[in-house]
């Protein structure tokens, strides 16, 4: 990011930069949920590690069942509080889905209240 403002002739410090984003991520984030597609009520989550600046980080992920992304959480660590903070985000911007298919993990555990 530091890098992009330089070309364009702005002089900005780092930590500038890591102002800015946590100012304005939650407005982008809430705008990119006003202009997200409707998913379906079908999802299949599950988790895999993937390396990011070569280290291991764990991706959680949810796709309804036309391939369309319900929600992903990234993580440092692989922890069940990281698998209910995705799961009820996901279901928090998209609603509670009828069916969920739950792959690879024991972790990822639904706990839907009735």
């Amino acid at each position: 990011m530091e890098d992009l403002i330089k070309i364009r002739g702005v002089i900005a410090d780092h930590s500038t930069n890591q102002r800015w984003v946590f100012k304005f991520a939650p407005i982008i984030e809430a705008n990119m949920h006003k202009r997200k597609r409707q998913v379906c009520d079908s999802w299949r989550m599950d988790e895999t590690y993937i390396k990011v600046g070569g280290k291991d980080r764990y991706l959680y992920r949810a796709v309804d069942k036309f391939g369309n992304t319900v929600d992903f959480l990234l993580t440092k660590r692989r922890m069940k509080g990281s698998a209910q903070k995705f799961l009820n985000k996901a279901i928090g911007n998209n609603g509670k889905p009828k069916v969920t298919n739950i792959t690879k993990a024991g972790l990822i555990t639904p706990q839907f209240k009735q």
